[in-house]
């Protein structure tokens, strides 16, 4: 595999656009999932991906395992549980904040435990993709990161890591404390402006970009939405604007951001070019409602950068 994705999946019940979660009568079916994001992100642009994770033994586990298998993502490790597969509903409005409802709580997701890591699979991969969501849900799922993680770096696999903080799913305090640990394991960080500032307890961006430097990273990008975002290696730092874009759907976002820029760095492209290229894929994504529609495949990809390069000139 190009890139194995460990984490969670669920079933996406999306309000018709513009509508309120008060007021909505009809809900979309979509998957959903910080890493199962970046996994089909990946997976369009053409990579050879695994997502390992646990499902119920139920229809909407068979809906995420459809969907995914329809990705051409590789499902051979997923375990699946009599708990049921979590639920996220929500709405899209791309001018107020969204609102969402969560039923993950012992679910089969939740689930996930260090015995669920196969060493010999992870170690064969390029990539390992974790996110602090992961964590968040339960603790034998954080105990699951802690030795997914462990075993990538005992094989040389590189860890790229996305806090993902949830405050729905804990406390800030709790997500600073426990995904501190799983920082200072990655080797690329890929961090929201807030995320970067609260685990390294700096109120500059710039700082916190080095603390987790010092921790070990050796490729650090904190983004800040329509803002851009700001990467460094260590010896030089970059800005990357945002690819303007009408937004439909901003939830996912970040994850595009994953997905591309990973595609990128495993195509061998330099850190200022792979910044590029996850702007016009999370620009793409927020483009279409749910969490993955929006997703481009390479050829969509290269055509957008482009018609990008075209319009700067």
């Amino acid at each position: 595999m190009d890139v194995v994705a460990f984490g969670e999946a669920m079933v996406l019940l999306l309000a018709d656009p513009g509508r309120s979660l008060r007021t909505a009568e009809t809900f979309r079916r979509s998957v959903a999932g910080a890493e199962v994001n970046v996994a089909v992100g990946m997976a369009r642009l053409g990579h050879a991906v695994g997502w390992v994770g646990v499902l119920g033994e139920d229809a909407f586990g068979d809906v995420v395992l459809r969907s995914l298998r329809a990705e051409g993502i590789d499902l051979s490790r997923v375990r699946r549980d009599p708990a049921p597969t979590g639920v996220l509903i929500r709405d899209s409005h791309p001018e107020r904040p969204t609102e969402v409802l969560y039923y993950r709580r012992h679910s089969a997701g939740s689930r996930l435990a260090a015995a669920d890591v196969d060493a010999e699979y992870i170690g064969a991969a390029r990539i390992l993709h974790v996110s602090g969501v992961t964590s968040a849900i339960s603790a034998t799922a954080h105990q699951a990161v802690l030795r997914v993680v462990q075993v990538a770096r005992d094989a040389g696999v590189t860890v790229c890591f996305d806090p993902n903080v949830r405050r729905r799913l804990w406390s800030v305090q709790q997500a600073a404390q426990t995904l501190t640990e799983v920082a200072g394991m990655a080797d690329i960080v890929l961090a929201g402006a807030d995320e970067a500032m609260l685990l390294s307890g700096s109120d500059d961006t710039g700082t916190a970009a080095s603390w987790f430097l010092e921790c070990g990273a050796h490729t650090v990008v904190v983004k800040d939405g329509v803002a851009g975002s700001w990467g460094t290696d260590g010896s030089a730092t970059w800005h990357q604007p945002a690819m303007p874009t009408t937004t439909v759907d901003a939830v996912g976002a970040g994850d595009a951001y994953a997905a591309g820029f990973l595609s990128a760095r495993l195509r061998g492209l330099p850190l200022n070019r792979s910044m590029a290229e996850a702007a016009v894929v999370a620009g793409m994504s927020v483009q279409v409602a749910t969490d993955m529609d929006g997703l481009p495949t390479a050829v969509e990809r290269d055509a957008m950068l482009s018609e990008t390069r075209e319009v700067r000139r």
